[in-house]
Formats: C-alpha cells, structure tokens, sequence
C-alpha cells in the first residue's frame, strides 16, 4: 500500500513539475497539456554514454521500468554482467553506438571528457534529448571544471554539446542512492531538473518517476547551478519538497 501511495505521489508531482516547467518556458498551458498526454507507457530507445557507477544505477533502473538500453564504453565487453542484470531488452556497444540508438541519450561520463564526447558525438545526437550528468571536479578534471563552475554547469554543458535537447539531471544523486533509494516508501527522494526545452524536461521528468524518484523542475539551464556540486541539495537525499524549500521554488 505504501508503495501505490508513492507512486500516485510521484505521479502528482510529476504532473506539477511538467505544468510550472511549461509556464517557465514560456509554453501555452494547451501545447504543455497535449506534450503531458503524448506521454504514455511505451518504451523508449536510451543510449547511455559512460556506463559506470551512475550510468550503470540509473540504466538499471530504467530497464526494470521496461526500457530499451544501449550500454556503452570504449570495451563494451566488459560491459556483459551489466547488460545481464539489465535483462533483455538491454544490449552494449561503443559510444557512438549509443548515440546513434537512443532516442534519448543519457551521458554519465567524467566532466573532462565531455568536450571529447561533443566533439565525437554530438552529430549523431541532433535534435535527440540529451540527459547529461557529470560534475566538473577541478582536482579530477582540470582548469576546464573551474571555468565550468563558474559558468554553471548548464552552460557549460550546453556549449559542449551543440545542437542537442540538453538537460541536467541526476549529477546530484550518488549511484548508492540510486540503488537504495529508488521507489522506496513514504516520500520518493527528489531529483532536480534544469533544461530549456518543454518536451525534453517532460521525458526526463518523466524517466525519474520511472526510475523511483520524484522530479524537481528548477529552471532553465541557467538554473543548474542551484543543485551542482556543493550546493545545499547535492546529494542530501532530500525530498522533492525539501528540494523546493532550499531553493526557494
């Protein structure tokens, strides 16, 4: 019982994000509602760049929601156990395989090689929604995270990543979290959001509920900022309503 009472939450708050994403934006409440409705039960084809500890957890995820995944690195061989746990409709490949599979494309890779990967891959993923996560880390990444940080990584990102539906989520959450925490009773643990595009927010908004969570629209790209490294909500495991109460929404 606590898990449906979760889930019709999750729900509500999914529906509340996408509605105040929309006015952000600067969408009609009509266009926002039939982008809502376009959002039914059916699979989606994802691409996951950069397979590690994140884009193992959160990939995990999706494919239990029934999800289509592509698995990648530069050894998609020792990618197997992965694409085992994940089931059958999970499958490995190179980056560029899985820039070119999914309809959505999820980039879980260290902050210092995402100008490689835009670079690489950015013309496969034209026009496709890209849910980038990395957090620029100067003693990691280089003099490249600083001036990522001080642009916010949104707009960093978003310059990296040329021509794509850019979105910034899950760079708050630890992949612990994602496979503790995912659909677990009583309130679902927040995931902030921040991207310019109503139908990208929407399908993002959309794969954190089916990933167990609670989605937070926060702003624009500009808005990134607020929940990257070191800020009051980065990985604090807050509710959605604790997410909006730090950060003033």
């Amino acid at each position: 019982m606590k898990r449906k009472t979760s889930q019709r939450s999750s729900r509500r708050s999914f529906s509340k994000a996408l509605i105040v994403a929309g006015f952000s934006l600067g969408f009609s409440p009509g266009f926002f509602r039939s982008t809502i409705r376009a959002q039914t039960s059916e699979p989606l084809k994802i691409g996951i760049i950069g397979s590690g500890r994140i884009g193992g957890a959160v990939g995990l995820r999706w494919a239990e929601a029934g999800h289509q995944l592509l698995f990648s690195s530069r050894n998609p061989d020792a990618l197997t156990d992965l694409v085992n746990q994940a089931g059958a409709s999970a499958s490995a490949g190179y980056p560029a395989d899985a820039a070119t599979f999914g309809d959505i494309v999820f980039i879980a890779v260290p902050y210092a090689a995402l100008p490689q990967v835009g670079r690489d891959f950015s013309p496969l993923m034209q026009d496709k929604i890209v849910i980038e996560c990395g957090n620029p880390v100067p003693e990691r990444d280089g003099p490249m995270a600083n001036d990522a940080i001080a642009k916010g990584t949104g707009v960093a990102s978003a310059e990296f990543l040329p021509g794509v539906r850019l979105v910034r989520a899950f760079n708050a959450v630890s992949f612990v979290a994602v496979n503790r925490e995912a659909h677990r009773d009583g309130e679902l643990m927040g995931i902030p959001i921040a991207g310019d595009d109503a139908e990208a927010v929407t399908v993002t908004a959309r794969l954190i509920v089916d990933a167990g969570f609670d989605p937070v629209f926060v702003g624009g790209l500009e808005r990134a900022r607020d929940f990257d490294r070191g800020t009051n909500v980065y990985v604090k495991g807050m509710t959605a309503n604790q997410i909006r109460e730090t950060l003033g929404i």
